[in-house]
Protein backbone atom coordinates (compact mmCIF):
# COMPACT_ATOMS: atom_id res chain seq x y z
CA UNK A 1 0.00 0.00 0.00
CA UNK A 2 0.99 3.44 -0.49
CA UNK A 3 1.78 6.46 1.38
CA UNK A 4 -1.47 8.18 2.06
CA UNK A 5 -0.51 11.86 1.71
CA UNK A 6 -1.76 14.42 4.44
CA UNK A 7 -2.62 17.96 3.44
CA UNK A 8 -0.97 20.31 5.38
CA UNK A 9 -2.69 23.16 6.77
CA UNK A 10 -1.22 26.33 5.43
CA UNK A 11 -1.55 29.66 7.56
CA UNK A 12 -1.30 32.87 6.81
CA UNK A 13 2.60 34.26 6.06
CA UNK A 14 4.45 35.10 8.88
CA UNK A 15 1.70 33.56 11.48
CA UNK A 16 3.11 30.26 13.35
CA UNK A 17 2.07 27.35 11.92
CA UNK A 18 0.61 24.65 14.23
CA UNK A 19 0.91 21.17 13.14
CA UNK A 20 -1.28 18.40 13.75
CA UNK A 21 -1.67 14.69 13.07
CA UNK A 22 -3.25 15.53 9.35
CA UNK A 23 -0.22 16.67 8.35
CA UNK A 24 1.68 13.69 9.07
CA UNK A 25 1.34 10.47 7.24
CA UNK A 26 0.89 6.97 8.38
CA UNK A 27 3.58 4.88 6.80
CA UNK A 28 2.54 2.23 4.77
CA UNK A 29 1.91 -1.55 4.89
CA UNK A 30 6.10 -2.99 4.96
CA UNK A 31 6.44 -4.91 1.41
CA UNK A 32 8.03 -8.89 2.49
CA UNK A 33 11.75 -8.79 0.49
CA UNK A 34 11.71 -11.87 -1.87
CA UNK A 35 13.51 -14.41 0.38
CA UNK A 36 12.82 -18.23 0.95
CA UNK A 37 10.40 -18.91 3.78
CA UNK A 38 12.14 -20.07 6.48
CA UNK A 39 11.62 -23.63 8.30
CA UNK A 40 9.54 -23.73 11.26
CA UNK A 41 7.71 -20.88 10.43
CA UNK A 42 5.16 -21.15 6.87
CA UNK A 43 3.40 -18.05 7.30
CA UNK A 44 6.75 -15.72 7.74
CA UNK A 45 9.64 -15.02 5.30
CA UNK A 46 13.29 -14.87 5.62
CA UNK A 47 14.26 -11.43 6.88
CA UNK A 48 18.21 -11.27 8.45
CA UNK A 49 20.06 -14.45 8.23
CA UNK A 50 17.09 -16.74 8.43
CA UNK A 51 15.27 -15.01 10.59
CA UNK A 52 11.61 -14.68 9.81
CA UNK A 53 9.49 -11.55 9.23
CA UNK A 54 7.05 -13.10 12.07
CA UNK A 55 8.04 -15.32 15.06
CA UNK A 56 6.76 -16.32 18.46
CA UNK A 57 9.02 -14.80 20.74
CA UNK A 58 10.51 -17.73 21.86
CA UNK A 59 12.01 -18.07 18.90
CA UNK A 60 13.44 -14.58 18.25
CA UNK A 61 15.09 -15.37 21.40
CA UNK A 62 16.50 -18.22 20.31
CA UNK A 63 17.65 -16.84 17.18
CA UNK A 64 19.68 -14.04 19.22
CA UNK A 65 21.66 -17.09 21.38
CA UNK A 66 25.19 -17.77 19.33
CA UNK A 67 26.44 -20.94 19.37
CA UNK A 68 30.20 -22.59 18.67
CA UNK A 69 28.93 -22.44 14.61
CA UNK A 70 26.94 -19.65 14.93
CA UNK A 71 26.37 -16.04 15.55
CA UNK A 72 23.51 -13.68 14.63
CA UNK A 73 23.49 -10.69 12.39
CA UNK A 74 24.66 -6.97 13.97
CA UNK A 75 21.32 -5.75 12.55
CA UNK A 76 19.12 -8.41 13.66
CA UNK A 77 21.29 -7.89 17.72
CA UNK A 78 19.93 -4.14 17.57
CA UNK A 79 16.66 -4.73 16.07
CA UNK A 80 15.52 -7.52 18.68
CA UNK A 81 17.61 -5.86 21.87
CA UNK A 82 15.64 -2.63 20.75
CA UNK A 83 12.24 -4.20 20.28
CA UNK A 84 12.10 -6.95 22.43
CA UNK A 85 11.55 -4.67 25.35
CA UNK A 86 7.60 -4.16 24.14
CA UNK A 87 7.22 -8.04 25.30
CA UNK A 88 10.00 -8.87 27.86
CA UNK A 89 11.67 -6.54 30.29
CA UNK A 90 15.94 -6.20 29.45
CA UNK A 91 16.33 -7.93 32.82
CA UNK A 92 14.43 -11.09 31.95
CA UNK A 93 15.61 -11.19 28.49
CA UNK A 94 19.37 -11.50 29.75
CA UNK A 95 18.67 -14.74 31.89
CA UNK A 96 16.54 -16.56 29.37
CA UNK A 97 19.81 -15.46 27.08
CA UNK A 98 22.49 -16.78 29.47
CA UNK A 99 20.17 -19.62 31.03
CA UNK A 100 19.34 -20.95 27.06
CA UNK A 101 23.79 -20.56 26.31
CA UNK A 102 24.48 -22.19 29.98
CA UNK A 103 21.83 -25.22 28.66
CA UNK A 104 22.61 -25.68 25.59
CA UNK A 105 27.06 -25.77 25.64
CA UNK A 106 26.44 -27.37 29.03
CA UNK A 107 28.44 -25.11 31.08
CA UNK A 108 26.46 -26.35 34.14
CA UNK A 109 28.57 -29.88 34.17
CA UNK A 110 31.56 -30.44 36.04
CA UNK A 111 33.85 -31.10 33.56
CA UNK A 112 33.90 -28.38 30.37
CA UNK A 113 34.31 -29.33 26.57
CA UNK A 114 37.58 -26.73 26.84
CA UNK A 115 37.74 -26.81 22.48
CA UNK A 116 34.00 -26.67 22.53
CA UNK A 117 34.06 -23.50 24.84
CA UNK A 118 36.75 -22.18 22.95
CA UNK A 119 34.86 -21.43 19.89
CA UNK A 120 31.46 -20.54 21.75
CA UNK A 121 33.44 -18.20 24.10
CA UNK A 122 34.55 -15.36 22.18
CA UNK A 123 30.83 -15.54 20.40
CA UNK A 124 28.75 -15.23 23.44
CA UNK A 125 32.28 -11.90 24.38
CA UNK A 126 30.97 -10.29 21.29
CA UNK A 127 27.05 -10.14 21.96
CA UNK A 128 27.64 -8.97 25.71
CA UNK A 129 30.01 -6.01 24.00
CA UNK A 130 27.34 -5.35 21.66
CA UNK A 131 24.13 -5.32 23.96
CA UNK A 132 26.63 -3.25 26.93
CA UNK A 133 27.26 -1.07 24.29
CA UNK A 134 24.49 -0.21 22.43
CA UNK A 135 21.46 -0.51 25.45
CA UNK A 136 23.93 0.25 28.91
CA UNK A 137 20.95 1.17 30.66
CA UNK A 138 19.41 -2.65 30.49
CA UNK A 139 22.65 -3.20 33.07
CA UNK A 140 21.68 -0.66 35.93
CA UNK A 141 20.20 -3.15 37.77
CA UNK A 142 22.76 -5.17 40.01
CA UNK A 143 20.92 -8.94 38.60
CA UNK A 144 21.87 -8.48 35.65
CA UNK A 145 25.61 -7.68 35.99
CA UNK A 146 24.78 -11.03 38.07
CA UNK A 147 23.29 -12.80 35.21
CA UNK A 148 26.76 -11.43 33.23
CA UNK A 149 29.40 -12.82 35.89
CA UNK A 150 27.45 -15.92 36.27
CA UNK A 151 27.63 -16.99 32.49
CA UNK A 152 31.51 -15.54 32.43
CA UNK A 153 32.77 -17.32 35.38
CA UNK A 154 31.32 -20.82 34.17
CA UNK A 155 33.79 -20.28 30.85
CA UNK A 156 36.55 -18.18 32.23
CA UNK A 157 38.53 -21.44 33.18
CA UNK A 158 39.23 -22.50 29.86
CA UNK A 159 41.10 -19.37 28.73
CA UNK A 160 42.12 -16.88 31.34
CA UNK A 161 41.71 -13.84 28.55
CA UNK A 162 37.96 -14.38 28.54
CA UNK A 163 38.15 -13.45 31.91
CA UNK A 164 40.24 -10.23 31.07
CA UNK A 165 37.84 -9.33 28.21
CA UNK A 166 34.72 -9.37 30.68
CA UNK A 167 36.00 -7.43 33.70
CA UNK A 168 37.38 -4.43 30.58
CA UNK A 169 33.84 -5.13 29.24
CA UNK A 170 32.29 -4.33 32.99
CA UNK A 171 35.09 -1.04 33.32
CA UNK A 172 33.63 0.00 30.12
CA UNK A 173 29.85 -0.47 31.05
CA UNK A 174 30.39 1.13 34.75
CA UNK A 175 31.76 4.08 32.57
CA UNK A 176 28.98 4.83 30.00
CA UNK A 177 26.67 4.19 33.20
CA UNK A 178 28.10 7.23 34.92
CA UNK A 179 28.59 9.31 31.78
CA UNK A 180 24.31 8.68 31.14
CA UNK A 181 24.03 9.47 34.85
CA UNK A 182 24.98 12.96 34.49
CA UNK A 183 21.78 14.18 31.90
CA UNK A 184 21.52 17.06 29.62
CA UNK A 185 20.41 19.34 32.87
CA UNK A 186 23.45 18.42 34.89
CA UNK A 187 25.96 18.81 31.95
CA UNK A 188 24.87 21.65 30.07
CA UNK A 189 24.33 23.95 33.24
CA UNK A 190 22.57 23.55 36.28
CA UNK A 191 21.06 27.26 36.96
CA UNK A 192 17.47 27.42 35.57
CA UNK A 193 16.23 29.91 33.00
CA UNK A 194 14.35 32.61 34.45
CA UNK A 195 10.77 33.42 32.59
CA UNK A 196 10.32 37.28 32.09
CA UNK A 197 6.58 38.67 32.54
CA UNK A 198 7.33 42.42 31.64
CA UNK A 199 10.41 43.62 29.87
CA UNK A 200 13.46 44.10 32.49
CA UNK A 201 15.33 47.27 32.63
CA UNK A 202 18.01 47.34 30.08
CA UNK A 203 20.78 48.03 32.81
CA UNK A 204 20.41 44.29 33.88
CA UNK A 205 19.21 42.62 30.56
CA UNK A 206 21.91 41.16 28.45
CA UNK A 207 20.95 40.73 24.83
CA UNK A 208 22.70 37.59 22.88
CA UNK A 209 24.23 40.04 19.95
CA UNK A 210 26.63 41.67 22.76
CA UNK A 211 27.28 37.91 23.51
CA UNK A 212 27.86 37.12 19.87
CA UNK A 213 27.13 39.10 16.97
CA UNK A 214 28.18 36.00 14.13
CA UNK A 215 25.79 34.13 12.70
CA UNK A 216 27.76 31.54 11.82
CA UNK A 217 29.78 31.64 15.48
CA UNK A 218 26.08 31.27 16.73
CA UNK A 219 25.30 27.93 14.23
CA UNK A 220 28.20 26.37 15.60
CA UNK A 221 27.38 26.60 18.62
CA UNK A 222 23.70 25.80 18.57
CA UNK A 223 25.39 22.69 16.98
CA UNK A 224 27.57 21.77 19.97
CA UNK A 225 24.46 22.26 22.08
CA UNK A 226 22.26 19.90 20.37
CA UNK A 227 24.87 16.98 19.86
CA UNK A 228 25.68 17.08 23.42
CA UNK A 229 22.18 16.75 24.31
CA UNK A 230 21.24 14.16 21.43
CA UNK A 231 24.53 11.90 22.72
CA UNK A 232 22.58 11.39 26.08
CA UNK A 233 19.39 9.74 24.50
CA UNK A 234 19.52 6.07 24.28
CA UNK A 235 18.13 4.49 21.39
CA UNK A 236 15.51 2.82 23.73
CA UNK A 237 14.16 6.16 24.99
CA UNK A 238 12.11 5.75 21.13
CA UNK A 239 10.66 2.67 21.80
CA UNK A 240 9.67 3.53 25.99
CA UNK A 241 8.38 6.95 24.66
CA UNK A 242 5.33 4.99 22.96
CA UNK A 243 4.67 1.85 24.88
CA UNK A 244 1.34 -0.02 25.42
CA UNK A 245 1.59 -2.82 27.48
CA UNK A 246 1.79 -6.03 25.55
CA UNK A 247 -1.48 -8.27 25.54
CA UNK A 248 0.64 -11.26 26.28
CA UNK A 249 2.77 -9.77 28.65
CA UNK A 250 2.60 -9.75 32.55
CA UNK A 251 1.06 -7.23 34.17
CA UNK A 252 3.88 -4.70 35.13
CA UNK A 253 4.00 -2.37 32.54
CA UNK A 254 6.95 -1.80 30.43
CA UNK A 255 9.69 1.17 31.38
CA UNK A 256 7.48 4.18 29.49
CA UNK A 257 8.64 6.52 31.92
CA UNK A 258 12.13 6.07 31.07
CA UNK A 259 12.48 8.76 28.28
CA UNK A 260 13.60 11.36 30.48
CA UNK A 261 16.46 12.32 27.55
CA UNK A 262 14.32 12.19 24.91
CA UNK A 263 11.59 14.64 26.75
CA UNK A 264 14.70 17.17 27.97
CA UNK A 265 15.50 17.47 24.08
CA UNK A 266 12.06 18.43 23.35
CA UNK A 267 12.54 21.05 26.03
CA UNK A 268 15.13 22.42 24.63
CA UNK A 269 13.86 23.10 21.10
CA UNK A 270 10.74 24.46 22.80
CA UNK A 271 13.26 27.14 24.99
CA UNK A 272 15.54 27.72 21.77
CA UNK A 273 11.82 29.01 20.11
CA UNK A 274 11.23 31.52 22.88
CA UNK A 275 14.98 32.67 23.24
CA UNK A 276 14.68 33.73 19.77
CA UNK A 277 10.90 35.42 19.95
CA UNK A 278 12.11 36.94 23.44
CA UNK A 279 15.44 38.22 21.67
CA UNK A 280 13.07 40.02 18.86
CA UNK A 281 10.81 41.52 20.86
CA UNK A 282 12.75 42.58 23.70
CA UNK A 283 14.22 45.45 22.01
CA UNK A 284 12.80 49.05 21.99
CA UNK A 285 12.87 50.19 18.59
CA UNK A 286 12.06 48.43 16.06
CA UNK A 287 15.13 49.07 13.92
CA UNK A 288 17.79 47.19 16.57
CA UNK A 289 13.87 44.50 16.04
CA UNK A 290 14.79 44.27 12.63
CA UNK A 291 18.45 43.75 13.35
CA UNK A 292 17.80 41.21 15.65
CA UNK A 293 15.37 39.50 13.32
CA UNK A 294 17.99 39.46 10.09
CA UNK A 295 20.32 38.01 12.42
CA UNK A 296 18.51 35.03 13.62
CA UNK A 297 17.58 34.52 9.57
CA UNK A 298 21.64 34.59 9.18
CA UNK A 299 22.54 31.85 11.69
CA UNK A 300 19.32 30.02 10.45
CA UNK A 301 20.85 29.87 7.19
CA UNK A 302 24.27 28.46 8.15
CA UNK A 303 22.56 25.78 10.48
CA UNK A 304 20.68 24.56 7.07
CA UNK A 305 24.44 24.61 5.86
CA UNK A 306 26.18 22.95 9.17
CA UNK A 307 22.90 19.75 8.55
CA UNK A 308 21.41 21.51 11.94
CA UNK A 309 17.67 21.36 11.17
CA UNK A 310 16.52 21.42 14.84
CA UNK A 311 18.06 24.61 15.05
CA UNK A 312 17.08 25.76 11.95
CA UNK A 313 13.38 24.51 12.64
CA UNK A 314 13.27 25.99 16.23
CA UNK A 315 14.92 29.82 14.99
CA UNK A 316 11.63 29.70 12.58
CA UNK A 317 9.24 28.62 14.52
CA UNK A 318 10.27 31.37 16.51
CA UNK A 319 10.33 34.10 14.21
CA UNK A 320 7.08 32.89 13.29
CA UNK A 321 4.86 33.07 16.73
CA UNK A 322 2.51 35.62 16.23
CA UNK A 323 3.71 37.75 19.54
CA UNK A 324 6.77 38.58 16.55
CA UNK A 325 4.89 37.91 13.83
CA UNK A 326 2.36 40.22 14.22
CA UNK A 327 5.51 43.52 14.33
CA UNK A 328 4.49 44.51 10.79
CA UNK A 329 6.54 47.97 11.36
CA UNK A 330 9.52 45.85 12.32
CA UNK A 331 9.20 43.06 9.36
CA UNK A 332 8.90 45.91 6.49
CA UNK A 333 12.49 46.95 7.68
CA UNK A 334 13.21 42.99 7.03
CA UNK A 335 15.22 41.76 3.68
CA UNK A 336 12.78 38.63 4.08
CA UNK A 337 14.10 36.90 1.01
CA UNK A 338 16.44 34.68 2.63
CA UNK A 339 13.89 33.64 5.47
CA UNK A 340 10.91 32.51 2.46
CA UNK A 341 13.85 30.67 1.29
CA UNK A 342 14.14 28.48 4.54
CA UNK A 343 10.47 28.65 5.91
CA UNK A 344 10.00 26.85 2.05
CA UNK A 345 12.74 24.14 2.90
CA UNK A 346 10.86 23.43 6.48
CA UNK A 347 7.23 23.41 4.92
CA UNK A 348 5.45 21.08 6.08
CA UNK A 349 3.17 20.72 2.84
CA UNK A 350 3.25 16.87 1.13
CA UNK A 351 4.67 15.86 4.89
CA UNK A 352 7.77 17.96 4.72
CA UNK A 353 8.35 16.62 1.68
CA UNK A 354 11.40 19.79 0.92
CA UNK A 355 13.04 19.18 4.61
CA UNK A 356 13.15 15.35 3.58
CA UNK A 357 14.54 16.09 0.30
CA UNK A 358 17.60 18.27 2.02
CA UNK A 359 18.15 15.61 5.20
CA UNK A 360 18.59 12.50 1.94
CA UNK A 361 21.14 15.15 0.95
CA UNK A 362 22.74 15.82 4.05
CA UNK A 363 22.55 12.11 5.31
CA UNK A 364 24.46 11.28 1.65
CA UNK A 365 26.91 14.12 2.48
CA UNK A 366 27.45 12.33 6.06
CA UNK A 367 28.21 9.12 4.25
CA UNK A 368 30.66 10.01 1.66
CA UNK A 369 32.28 12.82 3.89
CA UNK A 370 36.26 13.81 4.02
CA UNK A 371 35.61 15.93 7.01
CA UNK A 372 33.93 15.73 10.01
CA UNK A 373 32.26 18.66 9.18
CA UNK A 374 30.48 17.43 6.51
CA UNK A 375 29.96 14.13 9.05
CA UNK A 376 26.60 16.52 10.89
CA UNK A 377 23.38 15.23 10.86
CA UNK A 378 20.68 16.60 13.11
CA UNK A 379 17.04 15.73 11.80
CA UNK A 380 14.04 17.96 12.94
CA UNK A 381 13.24 16.02 16.19
CA UNK A 382 10.23 16.53 16.63
CA UNK A 383 8.96 14.99 13.04
CA UNK A 384 11.32 12.08 13.91
CA UNK A 385 9.46 11.25 17.01
CA UNK A 386 6.36 11.68 14.91
CA UNK A 387 7.48 9.14 12.24
CA UNK A 388 8.21 6.48 14.34
CA UNK A 389 5.43 7.30 16.51
CA UNK A 390 3.43 6.72 13.33
CA UNK A 391 5.09 3.73 12.59
CA UNK A 392 3.95 2.37 16.25
CA UNK A 393 0.29 3.02 15.59
CA UNK A 394 0.20 1.62 12.17
CA UNK A 395 1.66 -1.25 12.22
CA UNK A 396 0.52 -3.95 15.12
CA UNK A 397 3.50 -5.78 17.30
CA UNK A 398 1.71 -8.92 17.10
CA UNK A 399 -0.13 -10.68 14.58
CA UNK A 400 -3.23 -12.19 15.35
CA UNK A 401 -1.84 -16.19 15.60
CA UNK A 402 0.34 -14.31 18.82
CA UNK A 403 3.69 -14.20 16.69
CA UNK A 404 5.85 -11.13 16.76
CA UNK A 405 5.87 -8.81 14.23
CA UNK A 406 9.57 -8.66 13.93
CA UNK A 407 9.10 -6.74 10.36
CA UNK A 408 7.87 -3.83 11.49
CA UNK A 409 10.40 -3.80 14.14
CA UNK A 410 12.92 -3.69 11.35
CA UNK A 411 11.85 -0.99 9.63
CA UNK A 412 11.70 1.41 13.47
CA UNK A 413 15.59 -0.44 14.33
CA UNK A 414 16.37 1.04 10.56
CA UNK A 415 14.98 4.40 11.64
CA UNK A 416 16.76 4.97 15.39
CA UNK A 417 19.94 3.29 13.63
CA UNK A 418 20.24 5.98 11.40
CA UNK A 419 19.54 8.38 14.41
CA UNK A 420 21.94 6.90 16.48
CA UNK A 421 24.66 7.23 13.74
CA UNK A 422 23.78 11.11 13.51
CA UNK A 423 23.84 11.50 17.44
CA UNK A 424 27.68 9.40 17.59
CA UNK A 425 29.20 12.19 15.24
CA UNK A 426 31.76 14.39 17.04
CA UNK A 427 31.40 18.20 16.86
CA UNK A 428 34.46 19.64 15.52
CA UNK A 429 33.46 23.36 16.47
CA UNK A 430 35.57 24.64 19.22
CA UNK A 431 33.04 25.38 21.95
CA UNK A 432 32.61 28.64 23.65
CA UNK A 433 31.33 28.54 27.09
CA UNK A 434 30.09 32.11 27.27
CA UNK A 435 27.74 31.58 24.54
CA UNK A 436 26.69 28.28 25.13
CA UNK A 437 25.55 29.16 28.91
CA UNK A 438 23.89 32.19 27.60
CA UNK A 439 21.65 30.14 25.06
CA UNK A 440 20.98 27.65 28.41
CA UNK A 441 20.31 30.36 30.56
CA UNK A 442 19.34 33.57 29.55
CA UNK A 443 15.98 34.35 30.66
CA UNK A 444 13.38 34.24 28.47
CA UNK A 445 9.60 35.45 28.17
CA UNK A 446 6.66 33.53 29.41
CA UNK A 447 3.84 33.73 26.30
CA UNK A 448 2.33 36.32 28.01
CA UNK A 449 5.04 38.14 28.24
CA UNK A 450 5.99 37.84 24.77
CA UNK A 451 2.54 39.22 24.09
CA UNK A 452 2.81 42.19 26.29
CA UNK A 453 6.19 42.53 25.28
CA UNK A 454 5.57 42.65 21.69
CA UNK A 455 2.17 45.49 22.08
CA UNK A 456 4.31 47.56 23.69
CA UNK A 457 6.66 47.62 20.72
CA UNK A 458 3.61 47.74 18.11
CA UNK A 459 0.61 48.91 19.51
CA UNK A 460 -2.33 46.48 19.05
CA UNK A 461 -4.17 47.25 15.49
CA UNK A 462 -7.66 45.31 15.91
CA UNK A 463 -10.32 45.14 18.96
CA UNK A 464 -9.16 41.40 19.39
CA UNK A 465 -5.49 42.65 20.62
CA UNK A 466 -6.71 45.93 22.11
CA UNK A 467 -8.65 43.47 24.39
CA UNK A 468 -6.08 40.90 25.15
CA UNK A 469 -2.99 43.81 25.70
CA UNK A 470 -5.97 44.87 28.62
CA UNK A 471 -6.40 41.85 29.96
CA UNK A 472 -2.42 41.09 30.13
CA UNK A 473 -1.61 44.60 31.89
CA UNK A 474 -4.63 44.15 34.26
CA UNK A 475 -3.46 40.54 35.01
CA UNK A 476 0.62 40.93 34.84
CA UNK A 477 1.24 44.93 35.68
CA UNK A 478 -1.94 45.52 38.02
CA UNK A 479 -2.93 48.42 35.30
CA UNK A 480 -6.34 49.01 34.07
Amino acid sequence: MGRARGRARREPTGMPRTLNTSDMVTPGSLGPPHTEPTDGEPAGQSLLDGAPLSASLDTLIQHLVPTTDYYPEKAYIFTFLLSSRLFIEPQELLARVCHLCIEQQQLDQPVLDKARVQKFGPKLLQLLAEWTETFPRDFQEESTIGHLKDVMGRIAPCDEAYRKRMHQLLQALHQKLAAQGQGPEGVLGADKPISYRTKPPASIHRELLGICSDPYTLAQQLTHVELERLRHIGPEEFVQAFVNKDPLASTKPCFSEKTTNLEAYVKWFNRLCYLVATEICMPAKKKQRAQVVEFFIDVARECFNIGNFNSLMAIISGMNMSPVSRLKKTWAKVKTAKFFILEHQMDPTGNFCNYRTALRGAAHRSLTAHSSREKIVIPFFSLLIKDIYFLNEGCANRLPNGHVNFEKFLELAKQVGEFITWKQVECPFEQDPSITHYLHTAPIFSEDGLYLASYESESPENQTEKERWKSLRSSILGKT
